[in-house]
């Protein structure tokens, strides 16, 4: 059996973990779980820390659990919260944790084995529970003072906190008990922001079944300024649902990492073997400008949250829009849906078809006919297309003064290039 935790160390996952944790891991074969909020059809990439830390502790020889929180979500977690999340229906949480469960299936292994994974969801064990049971029976276990203590409580205690987001570590805590009853659990994992809830837990556990158990927390996932990792610049998470963010969108997310962003990231998200990894980063460390390190992570990741196929595709579109070596044929061979996807988040201006015709010279179609938005002026665009600074559907403008004669991609669309990184997507109407 691996050594669970000191591999959960060298690679920068442990934030918070009870004392003994290690020790217990190292004796027998262990059974943790790991809980997960539907308050969305589709788990981020920030989810994918703790998803990890179930697969490691899988790859390490013990048993994962992953809970989708039918129940908790219900209520919602006040945790990293600045106020609190208006309430879902039943309808909409049920089909959140349909989707969610799906995504799990993906990431551990549910097929044979004595540690082989299961997937709970605690609204099975907690629908039955009547709320004068549940005071009598667990909230005369935990003091207010104890609960008052929590950062979750606290940070928010000024500002308005109900009640039923100040009971939330209560149910929480439930789960907990209910697993190592039933399930032999005695491992809770979570985010550093889940601690409060996680040792809540094992408080319970130790004042209602006088049993040790241990819990662990991994790091938030955050930029080199501490902010948030996971979201898009306008602040969108980048989910793993393909049709919330498609696989050339998450690609090219983790492609676009700093050099210590990718180094932290490839030892949470590659399951790959220690010594392998630290390969990749001497050799990305030796010459950091072939990216290395981000190609690997960017292709290993998409792989396993997606697919193989969907990276693959994803690896096309980026060499189309980005290569230098690409070719009007690769681009006029994408689908509509595929040029669409790879255009999303570059500029798109608009023009009539008989804008082509009237224009007198492409200079001026760049200019006056998209009204400054690729070039502010025909005399920046001569200039431009005089230092081969621009292309049109991958072919480069050599004549400032040639009328437009464009072959349109699907008909509607012409993709432009200027400099090296920078894409304007024209729709002609």
């Amino acid at each position: 059996m691996k050594n669970f935790v000191a591999n959960l160390k060298w690679r920068g996952m442990i934030h918070d973990m009870v004392p003994g944790t290690e020790e217990h891991l190292n004796k027998n074969m262990v059974t943790g779980y790991v809980g997960f909020d539907p308050s969305a059809p589709s788990l981020h990439l920030g989810n994918l820390v703790t998803i990890m830390l179930l697969k490691h502790l899988q790859e390490a020889g013990h048993k994962p659990i992953a809970i989708v929180g039918g129940a908790t979500g219900m209520i919602g977690d006040p945790s990293g919260r600045s106020k609190e999340r208006i309430f879902l229906t039943e309808e909409t949480l049920r089909y959140n944790q349909e989707c969610i469960s799906l995504q799990l299936e993906k990431f551990l292994d549910f097929s044979s084995g004595k540690n082989k994974a299961e997937l709970l969801n605690n609204f099975d064990w907690l629908k039955t529970f009547s709320f004068i049971d549940f005071l009598r029976d667990i909230g005369k276990h935990i003091p207010i003072g104890y609960m008052m203590a929590k950062d979750s409580v606290k940070q928010r205690i000024e500002t308005g906190l109900s009640y039923t987001e100040f009971a939330y570590q209560l149910l929480q805590g439930y789960d907990f008990y209910h697993l190592f009853i039933h399930k032999n659990v005695t491992l809770q994992m979570g985010g550093a922001d889940q601690w409060g809830n996680l040792t809540t837990g094992i408080e319970l556990i130790r004042k209602k079944a006088q049993a040790q158990v241990f819990a662990l927390t991994a790091p938030l996932l955050t930029r080199a300024d501490g902010t948030k990792f996971g979201k898009t610049a306008s602040g969108a998470n980048i989910w793993l649902d393909s049709e919330k963010t498609s696989p050339y969108t998450f690609y090219q997310f983790l492609l676009n990492c700093s050099d210590e962003e990718a180094e932290k990231l490839i030892k949470v998200f590659a399951s790959c073997q220690r010594e392998e990894l630290e390969e990749i980063i001497l050799s990305h460390r030796a010459t950091p400008e072939h990216r290395i390190l981000q190609q690997t992570l960017a292709k290993m990741v998409t792989t396993m949250v997606h697919s193989e196929q969907a990276c693959q595709k994803a690896m096309v579109c980026a060499h189309i829009l980005f290569s230098s070596t690409s070719t009007p044929d690769d681009l006029q061979k994408l689908s509509e849906e595929d040029l669409l996807t790879i255009c999303e988040t570059i500029p798109q201006v608009h023009i009539k078809k008989t804008d082509l015709d009237t224009s007198d010279g492409v200079a001026s179609f760049l200019s006056v006919t998209t009204e400054g938005i690729i070039t502010p002026s025909k005399s920046e665009a001569r200039r431009l297309i005089a230092s081969k600074g621009i292309m049109v559907n991958k072919e480069l403008l050599i004549d400032p003064y040639e009328k437009p004669h464009f072959k349109l991609l699907h008909d509607r669309y012409l993709l432009v290039q200027k400099g090296k990184k920078n894409h304007y997507l024209i729709l002609v109407q």
